[in-house]
């Protein structure tokens, strides 16, 4: 990998500016909003759908963009399409927009300036280096325009995208010990955030059997990513556990080969953890924030741990283990068990590319969010809304509570049954009773094509949620976003 190093970690976002007036020799985007007739220049007709780009060259404008109706989402589509077809046109390092008689306000300027940071964003392993053509895009707004808080648009598109960098990174770099150093190495310069990385030793000394069971079969030992944020005044805490196995072979029962290489994206739900708690602590934000990210490779060896096997959780529960592809609960009660102990939290939210039913179940789009408490599920879907993410409430169905009993252990680690909620279920019994929420992203944590604002590879899903549910716990609440 020498000769091919890995792009910057965080990548560089795109430049994002308002201004009022428009630079010569930049091409220029005029905005086009659904409004019942087409738009026609230089012979080119556009009726305002939205994300939809045409390549025009009359009075000295290049792209006609459309935005749909209006809304955040059809703007956020916009912004993406536009840097995408300048990326694949003439390469121009600056791209000027023009709205033109759009409405455009202050949430609408944040959802197109949110599609253009993470529509343009790229990450390649190349010995070419970064060849990204578009590196500032300037809107012209009108006088009296609403001009969003650019710096939050800003955090909010950077933690996806440093969701995106860590999930994106390939497995032979991406072990344990990368990962961590990576988060301890990207909170560094953030004020008031501090990280702590618990090694092998530290977690056999702990009773982390989950994490050091999934782990043994690895070269690669397993840590524990502990990142805290702690404002002074703060009188809210939430606590955020992030699966973390950077690469998943399925253990003994060993997944088919085909597909496998998209296992590089299983820590999904650690990553989006880091970049959120990264952002909280960037943007300030008023409450108490504990993050725990447990990260191990689930590898085939002679120490691989066994179907028939019973682990031991942090805290004592035991854990009758059926299929060792069934990883990511493993060490996400570990981390669970010892946060809840350790933090004492108001409320628990975990994220995790846990189970392939919920891709059966809500597809490829949309996350699934099991919660315990009403109140904290009402949160997490309106964190989600405001930030343009799509959440789904699933039943955490008490018929099925007695399948999760083991027979050798305190718990069966793959109850019969649905396996979405089943594996929740799973999870609840570590969790002693807080307010707490399951955020399973097996489905929108990886795109195989580009839409709206979401690029091929790793989509950095829930990294935006978690700070809006934050940002609704600090006293600033998350408008709606569609």
């Amino acid at each position: 990998m020498a000769r091919y190093p890995l792009p910057a970690i965080p990548s560089r976002l795109i430049e994002f500016e308002v201004a009022d007036d428009l630079r010569r020799g930049a091409p220029v985007a005029r905005v086009v909003r659904a409004a019942g007739e087409e738009v026609e220049l230089g012979g080119v007709r556009h009726a305002g759908k939205a994300g939809e780009v045409r390549d025009v060259a009359a009075d000295d404008v290049r792209w006609l963009v459309g935005v749909g109706q209006g809304t955040p989402a059809d703007w956020r589509s916009a912004g993406a399409a536009l840097v995408r077809a300048a990326a694949e046109g003439d390469r121009a390092r600056t791209v000027q927009v023009d709205l033109g008689d759009a409405e455009a306000d202050g949430d609408r300027l944040a959802a197109l300036a949110a599609g253009v940071l993470l529509g343009g964003y790229r990450f390649k392993v190349s010995a070419d280096g970064d060849k990204a053509g578009v590196r500032t895009v300037r809107v012209l707004a009108p006088s009296g325009t609403a001009v969003p808080d650019l710096t939050r648009v800003r955090e909010l598109a950077g933690a996806a995208a440093l969701a995106r960098d860590l999930s994106n990174a390939p497995s032979n770099i991406k072990n344990p010990a990368w990962l961590a150093e990576t988060a301890e190495r990207v909170v560094a310069d953030v004020p008031g955030l501090r990280a702590t990385i618990r090694d092998e030793k530290w977690l056999a000394a702990q009773g982390f059997g989950g994490v050091l069971a999934v782990g043994g079969g690895s070269a690669s030992p397993p840590r524990l990513i502990e990142l805290s944020y702690r404002p002074r005044g703060a009188s809210r805490h939430l606590l955020l556990v992030g699966k973390g196995i950077t690469f998943d072979t399925g253990g003994l029962s060993i997944k088919p080969a085909e597909g496998m290489h998209l296992m590089r994206t299983d820590m999904a739900g650690g990553a989006a953890v880091i970049a959120a708690t990264r952002a909280i602590a960037a943007l300030r934000l008023g409450l108490r924030v504990s993050a725990l990210v447990p990260a191990a490779e689930n590898h085939v060896s002679g120490g691989s741990y066994r179907p028939g096997d019973v682990v031991r959780h942090y805290g004592g529960k035991t854990t009758e283990v059926s299929n060792t592809d069934a990883e990511g609960r493993m060490v996400l009660a570990d981390a669970l068990a010892y946060g809840i102990r350790r933090f004492r939290p108001d409320a628990v939210v975990d994220v995790a590319t846990l189970t392939g039913a919920m891709k059966v179940a809500l597809g490829l789009r949309t996350g699934a969010l099991f919660a315990s408490d009403d109140a904290l599920a009402a949160r997490v879907l309106a964190a989600g809304q405001a930030a343009g993410e799509s959440w789904w409430r699933m039943p955490l169905l008490d018929d099925h509570v007695d399948a999760v009993r083991g027979e050798l252990a305190d718990v069966r680690q793959t109850p019969t049954g649905p396996g979405g909620i089943t594996a929740a279920l799973f999870l609840r019994e570590f969790v002693d009773g807080l307010p707490w929420a399951h955020l399973d992203i097996a489905g929108p944590a990886r795109a195989d094509k580009s839409y709206a604002e979401v690029v091929p590879g790793a989509t950095g899903f829930a990294a935006r949620t978690l700070v809006e549910l934050a940002a609704s716990y600090a006293g600033q609440p998350p408008e709606a976003g569609e």
